[in-house]
């Protein structure tokens, strides 16, 4: 294990994270494994080093945590790392939108959304964790904003980028996002 990613351990280990934590990191670099076994091509290595950093610095009261994970990843990243190409992919998981052709980008993203494809059980402590983060802010508020952002992942033609991710995480991703905006319209 580098320097970084002992730093980062830390990082992905703090308290007030239940979703965006190291279980969840875990999970994204198993999605990225599954997708290069798909054949999906894109650098490896530096995916994976974006993967580390994508969520490293996590605030839920914050707006700039994907831009500060980018500028960590500039800082601790030495330069035959490639950390001004893990910075640009960290940014793009804001909104998960990769542009046509940007291999890298598009299996990080669908890493990170793979969750999203779950088993039921899963998909509901997934969702379970994200409300405890957002702890603070009142129910009401919590299920328009959640709704809102999961309506917006639906009415994406695809919600998955590679032709891997939308093979496999695609239809069941689609059928738990609305299992539960039905169930936050229902609150």
């Amino acid at each position: 294990m580098s320097g970084w990613q002992a730093g980062l351990e830390r990082r992905w280990s703090e308290p007030h994270r239940h979703h965006h934590d190291r279980t969840h990191l875990a999970d994204v670099l198993a999605a990225l494994d599954e997708l290069a076994a798909g054949g999906e091509p894109f650098d490896a290595e530096v995916v994976r080093t974006a993967a580390w950093f994508h969520d490293a610095v996590y605030d839920p009261r914050a707006d700039d945590n994907e831009e500060r994970s980018a500028e960590l990843a500039l800082e601790l990243l030495p330069s035959d790392e490639n950390p001004s190409e893990v910075a640009r992919l960290v940014r793009i998981t804001r909104t998960h939108a990769a542009d046509a052709g940007d291999s890298n980008a598009a299996a990080l993203c669908d890493a990170d959304l793979s969750v999203l494809a779950s088993d039921r059980e899963r998909y509901d402590r997934y969702a379970d964790n994200v409300r405890r983060e957002y702890a603070h802010v009142p129910d009401a508020d919590f299920h328009a904003g959640r709704a809102a952002i999961l309506v917006g992942f639906l009415e994406r033609a695809a919600l998955f980028t590679t032709a891997t991710g939308r093979a496999r995480w695609e239809s069941p991703a689609r059928a738990n996002l609305d299992r539960e905006i039905a169930t936050l319209r229902s609150r």
